[in-house]
């Protein structure tokens, strides 16, 4: 490997804030519309993209919202008023197609999130598109020094981070009463 462990961070940095700087304020925007109106909220994702599905519907309780992760077993059934968040980095998942086309069949709203403008993300009602590298396109002619496309599922987090901080300012949610819904069984 070229370059030295704090070189090589300084580079991931980089990336990781060149992406942030591209994401599309209005589309950010729109997400955390569609999550304050939702009823209920529905987050899926695969694989690393789905552990920050996770992450997102954990911050999404902590602030009151009824927030449930695909795949539990205590999710509810989606329809008028809900929204399903789906990740979808290379943009061409059909499990994820499925499943927007179930939920918008239900009557629920879908928000795609999405390293690709093109293919199947469109078909969500609310698109956030994260400009970064992921697995699927980590062999062309720009590669991130982070191997294997981890680059979209860092900046996601990031970006859900900010979306959350922009929720707890447009709900009024102080830090006390998320943490008042944190479990105590750690």
């Amino acid at each position: 490997m070229a370059g030295t462990f704090s070189e090589q961070g300084i580079a991931a940095l980089a990336e990781a804030s060149a992406v942030m700087q591209a994401n599309d304020p209005a589309e950010i925007g729109h997400l955390v519309v569609a999550l304050t109106e939702a009823r209920r909220i529905v987050l899926h994702g695969l694989v690393r993209e789905g552990l920050q599905m996770r992450g997102l519907a954990m911050r999404l309780f902590h602030l009151g919202l009824d927030a449930h992760v695909l795949g539990d077993m205590t999710v509810p059934p989606v329809g008028e008023g809900d929204l399903l968040v789906v990740s979808d980095g290379p943009g061409r998942l059909t499990t994820i197609a499925t499943l927007v086309a179930i939920a918008t069949g239900a009557g629920a709203k879908t928000h795609v999130v999405t390293a690709q403008r093109r293919g199947d993300a469109q078909r969500g009602t609310g698109v956030l598109h994260i400009p970064a590298q992921t697995m699927a396109d980590d062999q062309g002619l720009t590669s991130s020094i982070l191997p294997l496309g981890p680059l979209f599922e860092v900046t996601m987090m990031l970006a859900f981070e900010l979306i959350v901080l922009h929720l707890r300012a447009v709900m009024h949610i102080t830090q006390q009463s998320m943490r008042a819904r944190h479990t105590n069984l750690e």
